[in-house]
């Protein structure tokens, strides 16, 4: 088999300027899923352009599990001082707590500021780095490829705020956010369907499916030595969007490929349908990786045959 080569193309021969070129292409759903993907967030566009004062920055996103704002700041060169002065702005202008600055390369002074912001600030702010590349082979057309260069360290920035907020972590939590942690990382090399959440000291990891009042969820029972992954919604017409995916029972089934639980929760405002795996101790590290791919599979077979039939359903009916 003959291979090609992958061979760099110059960004401004496809993006001539960020705020006309650049920032209209990545607000389109396709490329801010490719964003998103990177990221393990969910990110729709709100607005470009957005007035801070007499300034304006390039884009407004919000993300859709957290429903929390997402500042995005784009630059088509190496980064500069300007360009960090108004990430600080605009961050400041439209309150928000969530920052990605992209652009070309990033200076070892300007990752080392972004580093500084995640580990200076508190748990709630995150400040994401990304450069952005462009590669084709011969004459295919140039694709995308975004590379992280800077992120909240999450595990520290946990571990600290969990200590103000509890006290000192128990073994039990110290085990859950390190468990968590661990998958969290698995599912970003995995590069699969599901996008993590960061990671925290409690017994679930929630995950965006793509609408609001529903989500998937990785669970673990330490003192039944379980895991599990799990479907579920929560709507002001719970129990009727239940029903309505109960009526597709053995079709969802059959698609996942095995028995599922069904729990409708009457007197609760959430119901789920999960799988769970026995003999899964999270104290035992050298068996993380079983459990796991245990969980990213179970977790993608569900994403595959929820997200459709969710983005489906009517509400209003």
């Amino acid at each position: 088999m003959t291979l090609g080569k992958l061979e760099r193309v110059d960004l401004r021969t496809v993006w001539n300027n960020e705020a006309t070129d650049f920032t209209p292409w990545l607000s389109k759903a396709d490329n801010l899923e490719a964003l998103s993907e990177t990221l393990g967030m969910d990110l729709e566009s709100t607005a470009m352009e957005q007035f801070v004062g007499p300034y304006r920055a390039d884009m407004l996103c919000k993300d859709a599990f957290t429903q929390d704002s997402v500042l995005i700041e784009n630059q088509l060169e190496k980064t500069n001082h300007s360009h960090l002065g108004q990430i600080l702005t605009y961050a400041a202008g439209l309150n928000v707590k969530t920052v990605i600055w992209i652009a070309s390369k990033f200076t070892d002074e300007h990752r080392a500021a972004m580093d500084w912001l995640n580990e200076a600030t508190e748990e709630d702010y995150s400040f994401f780095g990304l450069e952005v590349e462009l590669w084709r082979i011969g004459n295919s057309p140039p694709a995308p490829k975004f590379n992280i260069v800077s992120r909240p360290n999450t595990w520290t920035k946990n571990v600290r705020e969990a200590a103000q907020h509890s006290g000192e972590l128990s073994n039990v939590k110290q085990q859950q956010l390190a468990y968590w942690t661990a998958f969290r990382e698995f599912l970003l090399e995995r590069k699969g369907a599901i996008r993590p959440q960061k990671g925290l000291p409690q017994h679930w990891m929630n995950m965006a499916i793509g609408r609001s009042g529903f989500w998937l969820a990785a669970k673990v029972n330490s003192n039944k030595e379980r895991i599990a992954a799990a479907f579920h919604c929560k709507t002001f017409f719970n129990k009727a969007v239940y029903n309505a995916l109960y009526t597709q029972k053995e079709a969802i089934e059959n698609e996942f490929g095995g028995k599922l639980e069904w729990k409708e929760l009457p007197e609760n405002k959430e119901s789920y349908v999960s799988i769970f795996k026995d003999n899964a101790d999270i104290m035992n590290e050298s068996d993380w990786v079983n459990q796991f791919s245990w969980l990213a599979d179970s977790l993608e077979r569900l994403d595959k045959v929820f997200r459709k039939r969710v983005k489906e359903l009517d509400i209003q009916d």
